[in-house]
């Protein structure tokens, strides 16, 4: 229940910071240069993470279950 609580408050700390920062950044990447929005950039990497600590659990699940 309070890990539940903590990450609605974390992602409600991490949309107020990406909402007060939508300036237009320079983003290079390997060989690559994009110009986008800082909020896109932010949301995406706080995607990337989530789904990369949800992969991390995954098989512990698993092998509970078995």
């Amino acid at each position: 229940m309070i890990r539940n609580i903590l990450f609605v408050v974390l992602v409600g700390v991490v949309l107020v910071f990406v909402v007060q920062n939508t300036q237009v950044v320079d983003v290079k990447f390997l060989f690559r240069s994009l110009s986008m929005s800082r909020a896109l950039i932010l949301l995406i990497t706080l995607a990337i993470g989530l789904i990369g600590g949800w992969l991390l659990t995954v098989p512990k699940h698993r092998s509970m279950k078995q």
